[in-house]
């Protein structure tokens, strides 16, 4: 890993991932997004990680593209191009897969691929002052690869508007269009974000792991037989299992379950 990507693990388990390019406003090319895309596999397959929280240094949390990035696509042919989209693509469905509980620590502005990063983190955090842009049509181009996150989080009506303006939108209209959970101000934002990652922390990894699973599977799908069948498969499965077990014994016997970190505030 390069300086331009940090990442620590405390005690607890809690990762903290850090766009580390303050100089260009954190903006990603393709060796930050390989990089993005090898950490996030390797964090998958760290059971010993509980939480990953997303941020960055400096004063803006991503930039989207970063120019000299874009200079150098634009004289790639299309199959050349086609390659880059897929690596952006991958990195993208690498986080929004990931198993573990993701958070979007977010200062400054979030323009293009930023957004797609955010939406793709299952909650965001961000300064009041924070802004956020889907400008890619300024560009002559289309926010696709980050599309199906960002739809997901705000939605088509919305997409409709802000894909089609590019315009600019303030940390509050990102929370009421559902990209954004909380907004805060500049000196709540470390105590907002543990807050969540403590509540996380009480939780049984496997069952958050688990109920993501179950989010992307039952989302937009008809209540028919097969998915009733899917819900009560999922439930008796987790029932019998070691954390599932573990939980029902500890309620039961007015414990506290192996898998609980007390809070550090």
């Amino acid at each position: 890993m390069t300086d331009a990507l940090l990442y620590t693990v405390d005690a607890r388990g809690v990762a903290t991932l850090t766009l580390n390019r303050p100089d260009k406003h954190n903006a990603f090319d393709d060796a930050l997004i390989a990089e993005l895309t090898a950490q996030f596999r390797r964090i998958a397959s760290d059971s010993s990680v509980r939480v990953l929280v997303l941020t960055a240094n400096g004063k803006n949390f991503c930039a989207g593209a970063d120019l000299s990035w874009m200079q150098r696509m634009a004289c790639y042919s299309e199959a050349e191009n086609l390659r880059d989209a897929n690596a952006l693509a991958e990195m993208l469905f690498a986080l929004n897969t990931l198993p573990q509980p993701t958070i979007a620590k977010v200062r400054g502005a979030a323009f293009g691929g930023a957004v797609g990063l955010v939406a793709c983190c299952d909650m965001a955090v961000a300064t009041k002052l924070s802004q956020f842009c889907l400008s890619e049509v300024k560009l002559g181009l289309i926010p696709a690869t980050i599309s199906p996150y960002v739809i997901a989080a705000i939605g088509e009506r919305q997409a409709r508007r802000y894909f089609l303006t590019a315009e600019r939108f303030t940390a509050r209209r990102a929370r009421r269009l559902g990209l954004i959970n909380e907004t805060v101000t500049e000196e709540d934002l470390d105590k907002t974000v543990e807050g969540l990652v403590n509540a996380l922390l009480q939780n049984s990894p496997a069952a958050m792991h688990g109920a993501k699973q179950l989010i992307a599977n039952v989302a937009n799908r008809p209540v028919n037989d097969e998915l009733l069948a899917y819900t009560s498969e999922q439930i008796a499965a987790i029932r019998v299992s070691a954390e599932g077990q573990e939980g029902l014994n500890a309620f039961l016997q007015k414990r506290l379950p192996a898998w609980r970190v007390e809070s550090e505030q």
